[in-house]
């Protein structure tokens, strides 16, 4: 789901509904203090729950004294952060 590649956490897989869990608490688990960076490159789908699932990673990273970026946002994705709202409270790059 999440390999870590080049000092980088990559999504391998769909960010849909049905993998929203998963990635959720995989995110969590490889949350480390200081710099993080979720690399969305190999992401070619993506639903309303990445939106969601970054959220939800970005609250985790404040207890454990991570910063997060997320680089290769799909246009997608960056879309719905932009419908929803939350283009300001995600830390896109």
């Amino acid at each position: 789901m999440i390999v870590s590649e080049a000092g980088r956490l990559v999504i391998t897989v769909p960010m849909v509904m049905d993998n929203a869990r998963g990635l959720l608490d995989a995110g969590r688990r490889l949350l480390q203090p200081g710099e993080q960076v979720f690399d969305f490159s190999r992401i070619a789908v993506a639903d309303s729950s990445a939106v969601a699932v970054m959220l939800g990673w970005l609250r985790a990273a404040d207890q454990s004294r991570s910063t997060l970026t997320f680089a290769e946002i799909p246009s997608g994705v960056r879309s719905l952060a932009e419908l929803y709202g939350v283009t300001d409270l995600l830390p896109l790059v």
